[in-house]
């Protein structure tokens, strides 16, 4: 190196010491800069190494001048940041890390040499105050950027390991292998919510050519939950029709500004107008709101943002409601405006609810589920004592209770903040034949089972979600279907009676275990799959004697349909009830 730079740089020194123990003087400089030197020591956690690298940055501090910095370039692995910040932040030290921008040439090329990004650690020392010292943490990850002050070591951490992800993931989409199931949320740069997600379907059955080789769809608003657009079955057979090799799909997220025009089904972006947000203490944060469907008709939406791409609820909107909407949005066309301005509103409140149709094909299955009981053709004149465990919206009870008129329901919601929701925004109401138990199901159900004179209930529905996510089953939580619970269930259902359950289950374990125990308690089981959809709708009964063939389930229903279907009754013309139980398999 010395004979190399002899002539070029004259004043440069080339001296061979040991980095734990330097010989230059305190305070010699004002730059010590690490080239991977770092990286190269701190090769494991072992006492042996840690106590090297000390020595090694205690000598790189008593060698710098007060306002000095400490360069080091590095690969950020989690333990060699988790050293280098540790000990500086102690010192009183600014701590600040950059990425570095990769060069031209290598985002230019097809197949990327290194994904993982490159770091520079910029250790600014300070002169040690009394006390304890500031802790500064900050990232800069553009290369232009201002940086983003952080709270903590561990903040930075995170933040690191976020772009490392990131760009591990760039590398993945610049390679042509097929990548799986890829999705990601691009963020707002100043208040860091999410506005956009994105999935990434590649599609390499697609034979190539000039002009397929990627397309970005974008989601409608509102249609996120949709089966095309919310699943990944779904999104593959949208790509395989779209006949690209890479489809991304984009949904755009609520409370979002968006003013660039986008092309996607029916070339605009959908409308999505936030009716209510709040926050219950048990379910969280939630929102109401009403969104466009294909047919320019409104649909009031019930979401738990924490499972955004879940409706807890729908209802439909009254067709002469959501008709003015439709005349204002015209009148205002040329207009640009955000998409979820308070001027798109389509409806009021409750009142604009249309009560007769089921948005949820699992509750025209469990409504179907009704024809199980004897003579279906005499429902009407009959009373019928139903429970329902979980309301929602309340459009499931709303509707055995407008359509069976000697009905009689008790419905049990374990959150207040929901029966405030379905009374203000989705038209319910309780009445003599109606009543809401605020509880919780289980503690409900024992209670009844307790008593010395049980009552007893011809329909028993289960509607009821998980709150906890890192279960196989979302719906119902595991202990409604534990065996001592179900036989609390068995002990308040009449003999003739049905049980129905909304079974979401993803675990096929979990699932079987689940089935195995029903079967135990209710001999007689039958299965509704829903397409499309998780959800698979269970009908129990007592009796094994009572089971019914297809032909019968079918005549059953039909005639169950025609009694509804009476003049002066609303009724959905597009709901079928022997549809629902075409598919229905005994277990």
């Amino acid at each position: 190196m010395k004979e190399r730079n002899a002539s070029r740089r004259p004043q440069m020194s080339f001296l061979k010491m040991d980095m734990t123990q330097m010989e230059f003087a305190d305070a010699s400089f004002q730059v010590v800069l690490d080239k991977g030197t770092l990286d190269a020591v701190l090769t494991d956690e072992e006492e042996k190494t840690l106590q090297q690298v000390d020595r090694m940055l205690a000598e790189v501090g008593r060698v710098l001048q007060v306002g000095g910095r400490y360069l080091c370039i590095s690969l950020a692995q989690a333990h060699v940041l988790k050293k280098a910040v540790g000990h500086f932040s102690r010192e009183g030290w600014m701590v600040r890390v950059h990425q570095v921008a990769s060069s031209q040439d290598q985002v230019l090329e097809a197949e990327p040499r290194f994904s993982l990004p490159v770091f520079a650690f910029i250790m600014t020392k300070f002169r040690p105050g009394p006390g304890s010292a500031l802790q500064i943490f900050e990232l800069c990850a553009q290369e232009q950027g201002k940086p983003v002050r952080l709270e903590s070591a561990e903040r930075l951490a995170e933040a690191v390991r976020e772009r490392q992800q990131y760009a591990w993931l760039c590398g993945q989409l610049y390679r042509k292998a097929g990548l799986g199931s890829v999705s990601l949320d691009l963020c707002d740069g100043d208040t860091g919510e999410p506005r956009y997600t994105l999935h990434v379907v590649d599609s390499p059955a697609v034979k190539p050519s000039r002009d397929n080789h990627f397309a970005i769809f974008i989601i409608p608003q509102g249609r996120e939950t949709e089966w095309l657009f919310g699943m990944e079955e779904g999104r593959k057979q949208l790509a395989a029709s779209a006949g690209f090799r890479r489809l991304i799909t984009v949904a755009l997220h609520r409370g979002q500004q968006y003013e660039v025009p986008f092309l996607s089904v029916g070339g605009d972006i959908g409308v999505r107008t936030v009716q209510h947000q709040a926050c219950s203490p048990l379910s969280g944060n939630y929102v109401v709101e009403d969104v466009q469907g294909d047919d320019k008709r409104y649909f009031r939406r019930l979401i738990f943002l924490s499972n955004r791409n879940v409706v807890q609820s729908e209802a439909r909107l009254l067709k002469d409601v959501s008709h003015r909407a439709q005349k204002k949005r015209k009148k205002d066309r040329k207009k640009q405006r955000p998409a979820d301005t308070p001027e798109d509103l389509p409806a009021a409140p409750g009142q604009s609810i249309d009560k007769s149709y089921l948005c949820c094909e699992h509750h025209k299955a469990m409504i179907a589920g009704l024809a199980l009981l004897r003579s279906p053709e005499l429902l009407l004149e009959t009373p019928l004592a139903l429970l329902v465990v979980g309301l929602g919206g309340g459009s499931l009870p709303l509707f055995v209770h407008d359509h069976f008129p000697k009905s009689c329901i008790d419905a049990v919601e374990i959150d207040p903040s929901m029966l405030e929701v379905a009374t203000q925004w989705f038209g319910f109401s309780q009445s003599d034949r109606m009543k809401v138990h605020i509880a919780d199901g289980l503690d409900y159900i024992t209670s009844l089972a307790g008593r010395e004179v049980r009552p007893h209930y011809s329909v028993i529905m289960f509607d009821v979600d998980s709150k906890d996510p890192t279960l196989g089953m979302s719906c119902p939580p595991p202990a409604f279907v534990d065996q001592p619970f179900l036989q609390k269930v068995k002990s308040i259902l009449t003999p003739e009676g049905v049980f129905i359950l909304n079974l979401v289950c993803r675990d096929l374990g979990l699932k079987d275990s689940v089935l195995t125990g029903l079967k135990a308690v209710f001999p007689l089981l039958y299965v509704r799959r829903i397409e499309g959809e998780v959800n698979e709708i269970l009908f129990c009964q007592l009796h094994p004697e009572q089971k019914l063939s297809t032909p019968e389930l079918l005549e059953m229903a039909q005639a169950l349909e025609q009694t509804l279907r009476k003049p002066g009754r609303g009724w959905d013309d597009t709901y079928i009830l022997s549809e629902m139980l075409k598919t229905v398999k005994i277990v």
